[in-house]
């Protein structure tokens, strides 16, 4: 199968590199490796001057094209017309060396698949206990793993705000569990969600659907609101098979404020995409959640190390949640 890789960078020269040789190694070779570049420097292309990768076109976009959807969007109109399968990439992870032949495998698997996503290996530490096994409050198990759970999540279940979903499918109340959640089983799961930064999709999805320009800059949210719309139409999977590590460049991110403010307003814009016209319990389960862990966010100020980041968080949470009232994100594709 033919497949391109889009790569959107800002001020990341070296992580790039380093994704770029692991790149180097793998058993199945893009067609096409297209640099989308935002970055108001030159670091970016004086290093892939200095170092050579077959097949890899390099694009300075221009300051109308900076942020995360717009350069993917960008990406996309210089795809090849012969190619079958757009692949995203952080510029910040790094593949094992099979991850593209363990990827374009599940279309070939499930032919009928308009997107797969692949399996972050550096996050979580999970453990197989066999599917018999009772789960303690502090622990999450799906399909025969267990992992601790965070303090967050233990609190849900206690107040009955956890999700009722399998991991990558959003609850109609929304804050459901990421595609983070799945184990490291080797195997291939259905989900409607998707990472943007380990993702690809067969070229006819943006035919019809493209990256909304209403995620600005770091784009929080922007992959659920794409994966949640190419749900409607076609089937999702995750690839645990299809292994990287990712190390979170903070270059690039937002300041915490911003942060806490766009987690609340953005997470309201893709829990309306999935779900249009909740409920009253919907929407009280969703108001509940999103004021507990604006609290938790609060007492994290006198229970972590960083406490100036969890206060500013908590504001820009707090400012998210009291803008909804008057001023609701308008649906803008």
């Amino acid at each position: 199968m033919k497949f391109t890789l889009i790569i959107c960078t800002y001020m990341r020269s070296q992580s790039l590199l380093h994704l770029l040789q692991s790149i180097q190694k793998q058993t199945v070779y893009p067609d096409e490796i297209l640099i989308i570049d935002g970055s108001t420097n030159t670091e970016t292309e004086i290093i892939l001057q200095e170092n050579h990768f077959i097949n890899l076109s390099y694009f300075l976009v221009p300051p109308t094209h900076r942020g995360l959807t717009k350069q993917r969007n960008y990406g996309i109109e210089r795809v090849g017309n012969d190619v079958e399968i757009v692949c995203f990439l952080d510029d910040d992870t790094v593949l094992e060396s099979d991850y593209f032949e363990q990827l374009l495998s599940t279309y070939q698997i499930y032919p009928e698949a308009l997107g797969v996503g692949g399996y972050i290996i550096n996050e979580t530490e999970c453990e197989w206990v066999g599917s018999d096994y009772q789960p303690k409050i502090d622990e999450y198990f799906f399909d025969g793993w267990k992992r601790k759970d965070g303090s967050r999540f233990i609190l849900r279940k206690r107040l009955g705000l956890d999700s009722d979903c399998s991991p990558g499918f959003s609850p109609l109340f929304s804050h459901g569990r990421s595609v983070s959640f799945l184990p490291p089983s080797g195997k291939i799961y259905e989900v409607e969600q998707l990472m943007g930064g380990v993702s690809s999709f067969r070229t006819e999805v943006f035919r019809k659907l493209q990256f909304s320009s209403y995620f600005e800059g770091y784009g929080l949210y922007e992959d659920t609101d794409f994966t949640l719309r190419v749900a409607k139409i076609g089937k999702l999977y995750v690839n645990t098979a299809a292994k990287l590590s990712h190390f979170h460049n903070p270059s690039g991110r937002p300041n915490q404020y911003q942060y806490g403010k766009m987690v609340v307003r953005n997470g309201w814009y893709v829990w309306r995409i999935k779900n249009p016209k909740p409920s009253l319990k919907a929407k009280l389960k969703w108001n509940l959640i999103t004021l507990l862990l604006t609290l938790i966010r609060f007492s994290n100020t006198f229970t972590t190390s960083k406490r100036k980041e969890a206060f500013t968080e908590a504001i820009g949470r707090t400012v998210g949640c009291l803008t909804l009232l008057f001023n609701k994100p308008q649906q803008i594709i």
